[in-house]
């Protein structure tokens, strides 16, 4: 069996093993097939909406209304499809896709609204009466019960108003694609996705470690072998992320939060730190013999044994990529949180994973035309690599070293290496790469004796202008946001999720909130920042009852305290995108 072949049937294989599970939950869960919302079209009338998922239905005859705190006037239904039930054996009027609803009140304050609603699938199952429960008061109107992707029980809010409409941003547009569960528009989309995420920081440092495999290979860097390598290792990487994703949406909480502590991240970055070692000759990279003499028999090849190593390495790869959480990542695991559908939400992670892995598929079919053969020009790369993998290394652990031995790492690394390039290479090529890692030694060896703190910053304590970031409060619990929430001060909030080991939540520190225009646009409003970096109870909590999965994400409440519909940030933006999406605050 070719290379080619071996990946087909490792595919196929995970693709039958989570096919079965789809069958498990052939129905989906009442509040995703009914999905309700409401809104106050004016003082004296509230608009009842459901969305009913396709191959789902609802009865007229079961919608019923009732108040606590008010008088109800005559509900206004509009004309519904009659069809002959089965189930109740006579003649019904049905609704699909949505229904509105317009129920006329008279209240002297606050109130709470309860509407009733049934339906079934065309499928033969039909659902018991759920009931979703409104509180009006105070000129807002407060969802909870079963707003659409909530939890049963859990709050929402919605604005007064506003019309309890499908999301116009991107986590709108991610959602309602998988909920339409077509599998022609969901695979396309997700690679396009995956394909724009492939350029993050989070995918980028894989590349080197892809190209340091390749590179390990010498004169045998042809293109078909080249191709083989990087399929292997992009399809060990989609896998693993795959699962992973699949797994937090499960459990509803952030698994990569999970593994940012100091055992997992040091085992991960000693394993980098051991796959440099083969960069500078200390060793050949290569699974254990027995294992590779079992993979050779199998296969008839010796390169089977490397092929497995090679799979290996982009398992472990999907460990980078895992804490970077960006809407994609943030629809996909809301979607499977909610409906528990593995096949749909799976296969969406799995698409995105393959539109990720675009660069380094190109890396591996270019190996063979950009890489040196054999020679001193291939022990110069393969060092050069070996660098980058211990700065992969570094990097892995940098979350839980505090920040002065953060800077002395990178101080070490960049002058040692600007060092050897001087005294080992004469080309000015060389000369001139040696100065950019000395230059940066030497900056991070500032940052160390001025007592800066982050390595993306060393001069930090040497600047002199007034150019500072957004100065956030923070709030730790949900008890300490529910204070400030409830005393506004007419202001607009801007709750931003953060933690140490988030990439894209520093860049929004160091190339968003830093900018003039930015700050200008939230002068009047009330920052707050949950830092999320220990992943304690009550950061799980914060995380839980915004159904994120990690950060960063950065939602916002009105004057009343209530959470602006569609209007939530989920990864990293410009400051441009980031001035329109602000845009939603008026």
């Amino acid at each position: 069996m070719s290379h080619l072949q071996r990946l087909l049937a490792i595919l196929a294989a995970f693709l039958f093993l989570t096919a079965p599970v789809r069958a498990d939950e052939e129905f989906l869960d009442p509040n995703v097939a009914f999905q309700f919302s409401a809104r106050l079209a004016d003082a004296n009338t509230i608009e009842a909406t459901w969305k009913i998922a396709d191959g789902y239905y609802m009865y007229r005859e079961r919608f019923a209304f009732k108040a606590a705190g008010a008088q109800l006037g005559a509900a206004q239904i509009p004309p519904g499809k009659v069809k002959f039930d089965e189930t109740f054996n006579k003649e019904v009027e049905t609704y699909r896709h949505s229904v509105t609803i317009r129920v006329p009140v008279e209240a002297a304050g606050a109130f709470t609204l309860t509407a009733t609603g049934q339906g079934c699938s065309d499928k033969g199952l039909c659902y018991s009466p759920q009931d979703a429960t409104v509180r009006v008061g105070g000129g807002g109107l407060a969802a909870f019960g079963a707003p659409a992707m909530s939890e049963p029980g859990s709050a929402a809010m919605d604005v007064p108003g506003e019309p309890a409409a499908a999301a116009d941003n991107e986590l709108g547009r991610i959602d309602s694609a998988l909920q339409g569960g077509r599998l022609a528009v969901i695979v396309p989309l997700f690679l396009l996705l995956g394909l724009g995420l492939a350029f993050t920081p989070c995918v980028l440092p894989m590349v080197p470690i892809l190209s340091s495999i390749i590179v390990g290979e010498g004169d045998k860097a042809t293109r078909g072998r080249g191709f083989v390598l990087s399929l292997s290792y992009s399809l060990g990487m989609a896998i693993v992320y795959t699962a992973l994703g699949v797994a937090a949406g499960l459990a509803g909480e952030g698994l990569a939060a999970a593994l940012q502590n100091k055992w997992v991240l040091g085992t991960f970055g000693v394993l980098m730190a051991v796959l440099a070692l083969s960069m500078f000759g200390v060793y050949e990279l290569q699974v254990p013999a027995s294992l590779q003499t079992r993979l050779a028999a199998a296969s008839g090849r010796q390169s089977g044994g490397k092929l497995a190593g090679v799979f290996a390495m982009g398992a472990i790869s999907a460990l980078i990529v895992g804490p970077c959480v960006a809407a994609p990542l943030a629809g996909a695991l809301v979607y499977i949180s909610q409906t528990r559908d593995v096949f749909i939400g799976g296969t969406a992670l799995f698409s995105m994973a393959v539109g990720m892995s675009v660069p380094l598929i190109l890396v591996g079919v270019s190996a063979g035309a950009l890489l040196p053969r054999a020679g001193a020009w291939m022990d110069a790369v393969k060092r050069f690599f070996g660098v980058m993998l211990l700065a992969m290394a570094w990097w892995l652990v940098s979350p839980v070293l505090p920040p002065v031995v953060q800077l002395a790492g990178w101080t070490l690394l960049g002058i040692a290496y600007g060092v050897y390039l001087l005294r080992s290479h004469k080309s000015w090529f060389a000369q001139s790469v040696a100065v950019l890692f000395l230059g940066f030694g030497i900056l991070q060896m500032i940052g160390v004796a001025t007592g800066a703190r982050d390595p993306l910053a060393p001069l930090a304590r040497l600047r002199t202008s007034d150019e500072k970031g957004l100065a956030f409060t923070r709030v730790k619990s949900i008890a300490e946001l529910d204070s400030v929430l409830s005393n506004t001060r007419g202001k607009t909030v801007m709750l931003d999720f953060y933690a140490d080991w988030c990439v894209s939540c520093k860049e929004m520190e160091k190339l968003t909130f830093i900018k003039p225009p930015v700050q200008r646009r939230l002068e009047n409003t009330i920052l707050l920042q949950a830092d999320v970096t220990a992943n304690n109870e009550d950061d799980k909590a914060l995380l839980k009852r915004f159904k994120l999965f990690g950060p960063p994400g950065i939602i916002f409440f009105d004057q009343g305290g209530r959470e602006i519909p569609n209007s939530r940030v989920i990864g990293f933006q410009d400051d441009e995108k980031f001035l329109r999406s602000l845009q939603r605050l008026n």
